[in-house]
């Protein structure tokens, strides 16, 4: 009779322990900095986060009656498991199926990135969202009609009163509430995050892969968000599409081909690369860097330090090199429950 009663006992305790794993693991405690990251520089001041703002902004994020048919939201291209990015994709899928031109890129550590889009062509974190909801190809609607359809709703105008004070819902504060979610996508969890703050230690080959990363990736990957958010030409072949990068944004020419340095963050989540995803796998990428590097008009200067163009790496060496790369996955961000839908 006592050993009935321990093990419904144990099963009673095991539950609770698993449903506050649960909660825990869905807790709002607003936005931190990682103590291994340097200052942010989106402007805090101008849009604090809030618990209702997040969570307003994160059910706007996946609700598609931000598109004109009401069938593509955020979250369609960028997809929580796949570190906010569209895996698998080449190019983004939009309303009716249409295809871009471009790879989606991931949304985490945004508060940190000056600006957007593989071209830098928006500045503010807070005016981004305009681009995909009036963009042909993505959503295809204009930010009056997506205002009208909130206002029209059973549920927005309350949840806008409960984040901003008033019902009242304008741009201005429908873009803050998906800033606030977006912000909120802070992923700094990874292994090396964990070596930096003397948590653990690399393995013999991902140090070794740390070493040959700061010799011959760390130039325009910088740590710790592995970009240093610059827009450089890495010689891809030009393609029948003949995107110029960065050269429409500035009609600079030395910007041609020019495009945003990505993060080295969450790589096991986010095929394929390159702004176009033509690249499937980081072998491949690393075939491109090792020997197919091209002499296009803008090349960056750091390819052109050897014999041919290119980054020269030992069969060893890029076997640490990819053994590091790993490290810069982080598991506990793409399963993060608090960011997924709700």
């Amino acid at each position: 009779m006592h050993r009935k009663h321990f093990i419904i006992l144990f099963i009673f305790v095991a539950g609770i322990a698993a449903c506050s794993k649960d909660e825990i693991a869905d807790v709002f405690t607003g936005f931190q900095k990682p103590s291994n990251f340097p200052n942010t520089v989106y402007h805090f001041e101008t849009n604090p986060v809030t618990k209702e703002g997040f969570e307003l902004g994160r059910k706007l994020f996946y609700d598609p009656i931000l598109s004109a048919n009401n069938t593509i939201s955020c979250g369609n291209c960028h997809i929580p498991t796949g570190s906010f990015s569209h895996p698998g994709h080449s190019v983004s899928h939009g309303i009716h199926d249409r295809l871009g031109k471009r790879n989606s890129p991931p949304i985490m550590n945004l508060a940190w990135s000056p600006t957007f889009m593989w071209d830098g062509g928006i500045f503010d974190l807070d005016l981004q969202p305009v681009a995909p909801i009036t963009n042909h190809v993505e959503m295809d609607d204009t930010l009056v009609n997506v205002l009208n359809r909130l206002r029209n709703h059973a549920e927005y105008p309350s949840l806008f009163k409960k984040a901003f004070g008033t019902s009242e819902i304008s741009s201005n504060n429908f873009l803050k509430a998906l800033s606030q979610f977006m912000l909120m996508c802070v992923s700094s969890e990874s292994k090396y995050d964990s070596v930096i703050r003397n948590q653990t230690v690399f393995s013999s080959s991902e140090q070794q892969g740390y070493a040959v990363f700061r010799q011959k990736c760390s130039e325009c990957h910088s740590e710790p968000l592995f970009t240093d958010h610059s827009f450089r030409n890495n010689g891809l072949s030009i393609t029948s599409v003949n995107d110029m990068g960065r050269y429409p944004v500035t009609l600079n020419d030395t910007d041609k081909y020019r495009f945003k340095v990505p993060s080295l963050r969450n790589l096991a989540y986010t095929a394929p690369y390159m702004h176009d995803g033509r690249f499937f796998t980081l072998d491949a990428v690393l075939d491109h860097y090792t020997g197919s590097v091209q002499l296009t008009p803008n090349l960056d200067p750091f390819f052109l330090q050897g014999a041919q163009p290119g980054i020269p790496l030992s069969a060893t060496e890029r076997e640490n090199l990819l053994a590091f790369l790993a490290t810069l996955n982080d598991k506990n961000f793409v399963r993060n429950t608090l960011l997924a839908e709700h």
